[in-house]
């Protein structure tokens, strides 16, 4: 009996793997908003489901790193569906505390942005087979505002 049960796990691990994916990719990182005690960042993520239905998302997990310490990381809980056979923008917030900034002075203090890296997972729920967890992983730089965005945002 532990051996077929053995068999119908590796069968329908095979089966999950070979099934078609749908396909993300980081597009965009901007600044979003300045305020009291953070930086907001707006990510883009463009995913395309080749799927003739729409797909539920079941959340969104994000990691921003930049000189190789974490600076904010986070989870997006409800996020709605992947359009059927297209692509769907996903927005993601990322907040990262201004106490935050102070630490990355060597690498603000070059050239007034921060180099970083974000790893976005997208965790697909597929009714009936199981839950898929697609990476996706940017390197890049984030400008940071200049003392005129945060004087326009306190008018």
């Amino acid at each position: 009996m532990c051996g077929v049960v053995e068999m119908v796990k590796h069968l329908f691990s095979d089966t999950v793997e070979s099934i078609e994916k749908p396909e993300a990719r980081v597009t965009d990182v901007d600044l979003k908003g300045v305020g009291a005690h953070s930086v907001t960042y707006l990510a883009k993520v463009n995913v395309s489901n080749p799927y003739c239905i729409p797909i539920p998302l079941g959340e969104i997990r994000y990691l921003l790193k930049s000189s190789g310490r974490e600076i904010a990381s986070g989870t997006i809980y409800d996020t709605g569906s992947l359009k059927r056979k297209g692509d769907t923008l996903l927005y993601v917030e990322i907040d990262v505390a201004n106490s935050v900034l102070v630490t990355l002075v060597k690498d603000i203090a070059v050239d007034w942005d921060i180099d970083y890296e974000l790893k976005v997972t997208l965790i697909i729920d597929f009714p009936l087979i199981c839950d898929i967890s697609i990476p996706v992983t940017r390197n890049g730089q984030i400008k940071l505002p200049s003392l005129a965005d945060v004087l326009k945002k306190k008018k």
